[in-house]
């Protein structure tokens, strides 16, 4: 896959910007001048939604009443071009080569991109949503079964939500209207579980060689995969009593874990950040490896900020790894031209652009 060419329009502080990208490029410039914005604008047209910011109406630049993203990309030899625009009032278009989508969802996967950012952190730090979230946009991208029994999944434990928090205010439980919340949760998250099971018996293989290929060091890692046992229709009606007590839903596939583990013990209480930024390497590459082997498309590779973030040894070895055949095009960005200058390999220097912003 490659981006050939891209325009934005009032994205973020980026009033309006246009150009033909090559293999290698990389955005440079002083903090705050829009580096990161740019990465973002790529991500935003391949998931629908910034990988920064929750709320979608805060991508739009002060002032304006909607932002446009434009992309021409090439898929397997055949140009095709992509668009994404979102008006002050929510609204939002999602299109391809002109024809608008019926649903997002049918566009996830079309453009596989990888992000390595520095508020990558939060997911070895942070609660275990962060953790599900990776593994749920890894599969969507690649199954579009999963990602539609996800979205209905969801959608069956709100509505149980709002029966059990309505019960909680007025001690009436339409037990009917649960039971079939309980069977579309059930008949959902049961699939999901096990695709998940399957996710990280083929994702764990890739992402401790590049682990090792980082750290050079002799460190066993783990990613463990906690689930509920057993079927969840079962497990729903014997936690009912509970549920209708706390007016949520305590169990179920929106309450998986995993835990991410180095030498037996979990990484987030016991790995040095040298050795948490190298899994988070690992977690990453492992993820661009996943999506190549499962669509024959190579995402593309965004990288912000990884020469401040990230030191020497783990930069390098990053490098050798984006100079192989293997990886695909790549956007990075960087506050120090010279830097940027001296990390390119003479064999890339013609495949590469900067641009100074």
């Amino acid at each position: 896959m490659y981006l050939r060419h891209l325009k934005l329009i009032d994205f973020k502080n980026i009033k309006e910007f246009e150009t033909d990208f090559s293999q290698i490029n990389c955005f440079v410039g002083n903090n705050g001048v829009g580096k990161t914005n740019m990465l973002d604008s790529i991500y935003y047209l391949s998931f629908c939604k910034s990988y920064f910011s929750p709320n979608d109406t805060s991508s739009i630049r002060e002032g304006a009443d909607f932002f446009a993203i434009h992309g021409d990309y090439v898929l397997k030899g055949t140009a095709e071009h992509f668009s994404c625009t979102l008006e002050a009032d929510g609204r939002k278009q999602i299109k391809h080569s002109g024809k608008l989508y019926k649903r997002h969802s049918e566009h996830i996967g079309r453009l596989p991109s990888v992000m390595v950012a520095p508020n990558d952190q939060s997911l070895i730090t942070g609660g275990s949503e962060n953790r599900r979230r990776f593994v749920d946009i890894i599969v969507s991208q690649q199954d579009k079964t999963y990602l539609n029994n996800l979205i209905r999944y969801n959608k069956a434990v709100e509505q149980r939500n709002k029966l059990l928090k309505n019960y909680l205010k007025t001690r009436f439980l339409d037990e009917t209207a649960l039971d079939i919340w309980d069977e579309q949760a059930a008949f959902y998250g049961d699939d999901i579980r096990q695709r998940r099971r399957e996710f990280f018996a083929g994702f764990a293989q890739p992402f401790r060689k590049y682990y090792d290929y980082v750290s050079c060091a002799d460190e066993q890692v783990g990613l463990d995969y906690r689930t509920y046992e057993g079927g969840l229709l079962d497990l729903l009606g014997r936690n009912r009593e509970k549920d209708k007590l706390t007016g949520y839903t305590t169990v179920g596939i929106h309450r998986d874990e995993l835990e991410f583990g180095l030498n037996g013990r979990p990484i987030r209480y016991y790995g040095s950040q040298g050795q948490q930024k190298t899994f988070l390497l690992a977690l990453k590459l492992a993820q661009f490896d996943y999506l190549y082997e499962h669509l024959g498309l190579k995402p593309l590779l965004l990288l912000d900020d990884v020469f401040d973030k990230f030191d020497f040894q783990r930069v390098s070895k990053l490098l050798q790894l984006i100079s192989q055949q293997h990886f695909g095009q790549v956007f990075l960005t960087d506050t120090h031209i010279e830097r940027v200058e001296s990390i390119i390999a003479d064999e890339f220097k013609d495949k590469t652009k900067i641009f100074r912003l």
